[in-house]
């Protein structure tokens, strides 16, 4: 069946994950962890974040968890906070992190939109700053749809979110790809009967994601030639 919309991940799909997040993380561990060396280790190991490099290692619950799932995990070394003002400031500063994109978005959706597809994206990151951070690279009015996770859909490897998007482009599932970095990316795509399509410009390994998409490309550069030699 030809493939009439795309639905895209954004971290580490449309943006550089580590210039994004591997900043972000650290600068939320030493806000939280303050003048403790031994709470930013722990939080630092908990989540799976280099503090030396500030990177972001892979398997971590920041490149495919959800933000309550990352301020549950906080909340177990810092007791005092209750989860819900953890989610709240992880959040906020969320909501103004530089963003990377990972090619000329503009000239990518020019292209997908020539071959008449319509497009939307899905994070499991929050649905607002989700919003401001396509905004802040002049890139929301660029797609149809945008939810996260709060959006009252579920989060990834669910497929339901993939559905109600789906349904929302009025495209059947079957007609549509997910395009992501993670295996949460692929396996919501198979489970939502979708083709899936993985790009390495997260912390995904090529062996980790090749099992699970129907092709794995170097970033979404090369999405358009691909969707358009698969409805040739």
């Amino acid at each position: 069946m030809n493939i009439r919309a795309v639905i895209f991940d954004k971290d580490g799909t449309l943006f550089d994950f580590q210039s994004t997040w591997g900043f972000w993380t650290g600068k939320i561990l030493a806000r939280i962890a303050g003048q403790d060396g031994v709470v930013l280790e722990n939080l630092a190991q908990a989540l799976k974040y280099d503090v030396a490099t500030k990177k972001v290692l892979p398997d971590s619950l920041v490149a495919a968890g959800t933000p309550v799932e990352i301020s549950e995990v906080i909340q177990r070394f810092k007791p005092d906070m209750k989860v819900a003002d953890i989610l709240s400031q992880i959040n906020k500063e969320a909501e103004t992190v530089p963003q990377t994109l990972v090619t000329d978005l503009k000239l990518l959706i020019k292209q997908l939109r020539g071959q008449g597809l319509k497009l939307s994206v899905m994070t499991n990151d929050a649905e607002r700053p989700a919003r401001m951070h396509l905004e802040a690279v002049d890139a929301l009015d660029l797609f149809d749809h945008v939810i996260g996770s709060d959006s009252g859909y579920g989060s990834k490897p669910d497929p339901t979110p993939l559905i109600a998007l789906a349904a929302k482009m009025d495209v059947s599932a079957s007609n549509c790809v997910m395009v992501g970095d993670s295996p949460h990316d692929l396996i919501a795509g198979r489970l939502a009967n979708m083709r899936t399509v993985a790009v390495l410009t997260g912390l995904g390994e090529r062996k980790d994601l090749a099992t699970l998409a129907d092709t794995v490309l170097p970033d979404i550069s090369y999405l358009a030639n691909w969707i358009s030699s698969q409805n040739a």
